[in-house]
């Protein structure tokens, strides 16, 4: 496999996605570009190897604070496209320009917003922005596609969030076993990673590295969690 140094400095490790709530960005009080960048420097000092952050503001905050490689992307929404993960062009360079090393983009068999197929926008990205870039998917068969099209790495973010792609209560470890062995290029593990030992299990099937969001970096979600186990009680 030959993989870019990039993504060498990933291999093994923890990604921490410091992302506000994406479903409620405007009123969630973690959505500060100041926050995002605390959360990511405890992120490092905790021994994570890399941050995941979203959209051009919190990505240069998160720059400015950390020195380990950033995968960028910008939730965008676009009327009547679900495709909503980096999904033109001008999102890919603005974050590639708030200093992401490696952009994220939504690789599914979706309709996209401009009309380019997922082979003609991975490589118009890297043309455009000179940065790595890796897809998100949410089958096997998307990720097999994306790597031979262009992709320097997979990640599974989107299992279950597409109307096709089988949704399951917590990581699909399947999927990310299936992926490991077959592809050419890193398989990050990605997508309802919730406890430590979920993340070691996905490195045990041969994820390249882990990718870990609202478990550590979204207090709401973690406390609604313990809520909704205290009201059972």
């Amino acid at each position: 496999m030959n993989v870019h140094p990039i993504l060498e400095k990933l291999h093994g490790g923890l990604i921490v996605s410091c992302q506000p709530d994406a479903t409620d960005r405007a009123h969630d009080p973690m959505n500060s570009p100041a926050i995002m960048a605390a959360l990511a420097s405890a992120a490092i000092l905790g021994g994570a190897v890399g941050i995941r952050a979203d959209a051009p503001a919190d990505i240069a905050a998160v720059r400015a604070a950390v020195n380990v490689p950033i995968i960028g992307i910008y939730k965008f929404d676009i009327p009547d496209f679900q495709v909503r993960i980096t999904p033109t062009l001008d999102c890919a360079i603005q974050i590639a320009n708030a200093g992401a090393d490696v952009i994220a983009l939504d690789a599914t068999q979706r309709p996209r917003p401009n009309g380019l197929s997922v082979a003609e926008f991975i490589a118009q990205v890297k043309a455009k922005t000179g940065k790595l870039v890796v897809a998100d998917v949410s089958t096997f068969e998307e990720g097999l596609f994306a790597a031979t099209v262009g992709a320097d790495a997979v990640l599974p973010t989107l299992a279950g969030y597409t109307e096709y792609s089988r949704n399951l209560p917590g990581p699909d470890f399947e999927l990310i076993k299936k992926l490991a062995a077959h592809l050419r290029v890193p398989l990050i593990a990605e997508g309802k990673i919730s406890t430590p030992a979920q993340a070691a299990r996905a490195l045990a099937l041969g994820a390249w590295a882990v990718c870990v969001g609202s478990a550590i970096t979204r207090p709401r979600a973690i406390t609604e969690r313990f809520v909704a186990e205290i009201k059972k009680a």
